[in-house]
């Protein structure tokens, strides 16, 4: 039982695995997972068959992360695949995501919820255009952890100079990018195990740690929003029994700060003011609430507090507005984003009609220049627009909190999701 409570108790990363196509992003997670002990040996012999019969030289460690039958049968990721494993000193989520460009979308789903991300280099091709694009989104989507695993240096006989190009060429790409204040590189070689969870004795010349030691170390702790309290109210909960005849609570996830016991709360957008009565955790009474807990918590006074409503302190306030300045990801592969697009907006627990009431942009990912000719968007597109909400949006930037500052776009006809947005 000890076990697990400490279990339960321990950090968890979320990290987000990127690269071209060939980079060796399988074949490093496989590692990870073979060399953590992290697989049974049923897979293990099932995979070294797979093999042999496909005329392998090696174990083919990606085919314990390439699920689906086409990704295996062309090497390739096609989807997002999250994936789980744990040590005995952190718990990890992987977001397994393609690198061909026509699957940008699914990287940006990948990302969305990453705390790190695991860029991989080919030692022999450097960077190229798809390492700036998955660096650039990974900046974009506000992660500001990101390990540069430059992979295959059994290939370029472990050469310090190929390693030391890499890093010169990423530092000067990076440099021009907002979020990412944490850069990591770390020469590998996923097919051989080299620094991946042992220290390499191919690269004496590596002062640094292997990639398992930077994972379950690096700090994200400060990375969480912490100071702005809200609480965006998914469900208003009367339990009609006599048991609970007058109990009414309102049930959520704390989308940043804390919220304690006593606390003078803000319901918004009524403006009226109360205090907290109590906050429920399951069915027990916990004294405190913060990201990211999924709670119940009930108000001294009676006042009309719905799904969309958000909890807040009166000192520290969101923004308010129906006028949104943004930066988008068009996922639709059907429909276009152009001036005049209407749909559905959701962010936080919050919907209501938008109009596109101009767009300022598009961004070359590859270059990083801005495109303000061509201002239609097609999937995979990303670029900045200003958005007409139907009713007030309380927000906070995208950059200060992830929970309040990003939103979807939402086609009202077949609820397809279209575009993911950040707020500016």
């Amino acid at each position: 039982m000890n076990q697990t409570n400490n279990y339960l108790k321990m950090d968890l990363l979320r990290f987000t695995t990127a690269g071209s196509v060939d980079d060796g992003k399988s074949t490093l997670i496989g590692r990870l997972f073979h060399d953590t002990k992290s697989i049974f040996e049923d897979q293990l012999d099932a995979i070294e068959r797979s093999s042999k019969q496909k005329g392998d030289e090696h174990v083919n460690l990606a085919l314990l992360t390439d699920g689906l039958r086409a990704e295996r049968e062309q090497g390739i990721t096609i989807d997002v695949a999250y994936r789980y494993f744990a040590t005995p000193k952190r718990k990890f989520i992987i977001a397994d995501t393609p690198g061909h460009i026509q699957y940008t979308r699914n990287m940006v789903t990948g990302a969305s919820t990453a705390n790190l991300a695991l860029i991989l280099v080919d030692a022999r091709n450097g960077v190229i255009e798809q390492t700036k694009r998955h660096t650039f989104i990974a900046d974009l989507l506000g992660i500001k952890h990101v390990a540069v695993c430059i992979n295959k240096m059994d290939l370029v006989d472990y050469d310090q100079g190929a390693y030391e190009k890499i890093l010169n060429q990423f530092t000067d790409f990076a440099s021009r990018l907002e979020n990412v204040t944490d850069l990591t590189f770390i020469p590998i070689s996923a097919l051989k195990g080299d620094n991946v969870v042992e220290c390499s004795e191919n690269m004496p010349w590596y002062k640094g740690a292997p990639l398992l030691y930077h994972l379950e170390n690096v700090y994200v702790g400060s990375d969480f929003n912490h100071i702005d309290a809200r609480f965006p109210v998914q469900w208003v909960i009367r339990p009609h029994s006599d048991k609970h005849h007058d109990f009414r609570g309102f049930g959520g996830r704390v989308a940043g700060g804390v919220f304690k016991k006593g606390d003078e709360v803000v319901v918004l957008p009524s403006g009226f003011t109360t205090k907290i009565k109590s906050i429920l955790q399951s069915e027990k009474e916990v004294d405190e609430a913060f990201h990211p807990q999924s709670v119940t918590i009930l108000l001294e006074d009676e006042i009309d507090v719905s799904r969309g409503d958000m909890l807040v302190k009166p000192n520290n306030q969101p923004n308010i507005s129906q006028d949104l300045d943004a930066r988008i990801c068009w996922f639709s592969g059907t429909k276009k984003l152009t001036q005049g697009t209407k749909c559905l907006f959701r962010q936080t627990t919050k919907e209501a009609q938008v109009i596109v009431s101009s767009i300022n942009y598009k961004v070359d990912v590859n270059s990083l220049r801005k495109n303000e000719e061509d201002l239609e968007f097609s999937m995979n597109d990303v670029g900045r627009v200003k958005l007409r909400v139907s009713q007030p949006i309380f927000y906070d930037t995208y950059r200060r909190n992830r929970n309040t500052g990003s939103f979807i776009l939402v086609d009202p006809f077949t609820n397809e999701t279209l575009a993911a947005g950040m707020l500016r």
